[in-house]
């Protein structure tokens, strides 16, 4: 099975066909296609690991197609900061939008 290395809003995942997977927020529609081009190693787990392709930094002609299945918004965190015997508190809370994809081909 071909799996790759992907960068994806500052995060690098590996994936491989069939996947479900949560990213940061992307510019697509939902059903739509969406291609990532910066693919930092593409690899067959059967074959030998010298076949694999490593980009320098990014693998050239190399890209992941994917269809965008959702939108959302990721659950509330909390952030409380909190100094002792001054009095200080402060309270934030934050909610990270996020893309779900299914990744279709590696090439």
């Amino acid at each position: 099975m071909k799996f790759a290395v992907i960068e994806t809003g500052g995060k690098q995942y590996k994936v491989s066909a069939g996947q479900k997977l949560r990213v940061e927020k992307l510019e697509a529609a939902i059903g739509e296609q969406f291609v990532f081009d910066k693919v930092l190693l593409v690899a067959d787990e059967q074959k030998d690991s010298a076949d694999a392709t490593i980009g320098a930094p990014y693998v050239a002609n190399a890209k992941v197609e994917a269809t965008v299945l959702s939108k959302d918004r990721d659950d509330k965190k909390i952030v409380f900061r909190y100094h002792n015997k001054n009095r200080y508190r402060k309270f934030k809370t934050h909610r990270q939008d996020y893309t779900e994809v299914e990744i279709g081909k590696i090439s």
